[in-house]
């Protein structure tokens, strides 16, 4: 450990291993530390003996619910964006070669009390009642719109600037009524709330076209998801995998670790009488607590069911936005659910999680919405996690901290801090250029 290092990264979730895969193959010499024995951090996925370890210290989980070793429990539950950045980013470092994908069966979205698929081909969209006939052509023209813009070519633009233009008025143009409005902005554009309406245009559009592009990434697909098979820990060991084969260092189980520095700048870290120096120190805000702030947090439930989420067709994985005007919230509630088809939980078992951003002294309470689409539990636990933000942005004091994982069920806000991370370490863009997709089972 007393060595000279280019990047110390302290912890291994998912954002600090894809920062430690990229260090290392821009072929920087890094050392990767966390206090914890195994690996993940706050993304981690656990058995069932560490679920109860977790949440009922002392409890033994009851037979029923099958063997400990068939469970992955995702504790920062959420799937990919089929042509997102995250999947970009696998595919730019051939993380993808240790990896096994399934497509996600369905996205729905909660409108009037009722949940619906979100449409995934043109057959299901004639049938959807999420609009009636006349406000399916409507719809339709501006789906048209936006699959056809191109931010580089003005014919596309059909007069309208989007940069100037506000998301409001442009649903106005096209004389969209308010439900689908809420729809569009939450259950294709993934909005968190309505500030967005406010705002430019463009963003949205470029959104909904990735939701698009994800669609139809693969051929088949009900959804623009993917997730992996085993967990979404399979993920930070990937990008662990990759640092090591190019050199990177690994230390786990150093529980005294602390971040060493000279003049306010992070020079390294020390652990006991051992002490590691480096141009720069990454890590999350655990290990940077006087340097962040709590900026809110998220409360998630995760329910084990011998049943799929009733009204999803049977579907082994899906997504379930509930917007937050369809239940008087400030902000989205999210449900995710997948099962032991992925590997993630003892057989005819299925895994549902309830997730948002917390408005209230009263947690459960917040996701009641949420519970009550999932039918019969068989266990259920509940978390509040801070979501924590650092003060500074790193260049100066070179201490450059992620972000906490927000309540989201898809990784492209994650893949944002990520993306922006390695842009101020490194004064440049990660090229996320296209290459061959993955390989997905349907």
């Amino acid at each position: 450990m007393n060595e000279e290092y280019d990047a110390i990264v302290l912890g291994t979730g998912l954002k600090e291993c894809i920062i430690s895969g990229l260090l290392s193959v821009d072929k920087k010499k890094v050392l990767h530390v966390d206090r914890n024995n195994y690996y993940g951090g706050e993304s981690a996925s656990l058995n069932l003996v560490q679920l109860y370890e977790r949440f009922r210290a002392g409890a033994a989980p009851p037979p029923s619910l099958g063997p400990s070793r068939d469970y992955n429990v995702d504790m920062v539950p959420k799937f990919m964006m089929a042509n997102g950045k995250l999947v970009r980013v696998l595919l730019h470092t051939d993380v993808v070669k240790y990896l096994e994908f399934k497509a996600v069966d369905g996205s729905y979205v909660l409108q009037k009390g009722k949940i619906h698929k979100v449409p995934a081909n043109d057959s299901e969209a004639l049938r959807s009642p999420l609009m009636g006939l006349f406000e399916k052509r409507r719809a339709r023209n501006f789906f048209l719109y936006v699959q056809d813009y191109d931010e580089a070519d003005p014919k596309t633009h059909k007069g309208l600037d989007l940069h100037r233009m506000t998301m409001a008025e442009l649903y106005k143009y096209y004389d969209l009524t308010e439900d689908t409005q809420d729809f569009i902005g939450h259950a294709l554009a993934l909005h968190r709330d309505d500030a967005y309406l406010t705002q430019s245009a463009l963003p949205t559009v470029l959104r909904i076209k990735l939701y698009h592009e994800s669609l139809f990434r693969y051929e088949g697909l009900n959804s623009p998801y993917l997730y992996p098979r085993y967990g979404l820990g399979e993920l930070p060991q990937a990008f662990a995998r990759l640092s090591a084969v190019y050199g990177g260092t690994y230390m786990l189980n150093q529980p005294g670790v602390e971040v060493l520095y000279e003049n306010g700048v992070a020079v390294g870290i020390k652990n006991g009488a051992d002490v590691a120096r480096a141009k720069l120190v990454v890590g999350d805000p655990s290990y940077f607590t006087d340097k962040v702030r709590v900026v809110g947090k998220v409360v998630r439930a995760i329910a084990i069911m011998n049943h799929p989420i009733p009204n999803t067709d049977n579907a082994h994985s899906v997504q379930i936005i509930l917007p937050q005007k369809q239940t008087g919230r400030k902000s989205d509630m999210y449900v995710f659910c997948c099962s032991y088809a992925h590997n993630v939980a003892a057989k005819d078992k299925w895994l549902a999680f309830v997730s948002t951003t917390m408005e209230t002294a009263n947690p459960e309470a917040e996701l009641s919405a949420g519970l009550a689409l999932l039918g019969p539990v068989e266990e259920k636990f509940i978390e509040v996690r801070d979501i924590c933000e650092p003060l500074d942005d790193g260049t100066k004091d070179k201490a450059f901290i992620s972000k906490g994982y927000d309540a989201t069920t898809h990784f492209e806000t994650t893949v944002d801090d990520v993306l922006d991370m390695y842009r101020r370490i490194t004064g440049r863009d990660l090229d996320l250029s296209a290459k061959e997709p993955v390989q997905v089972e349907a």
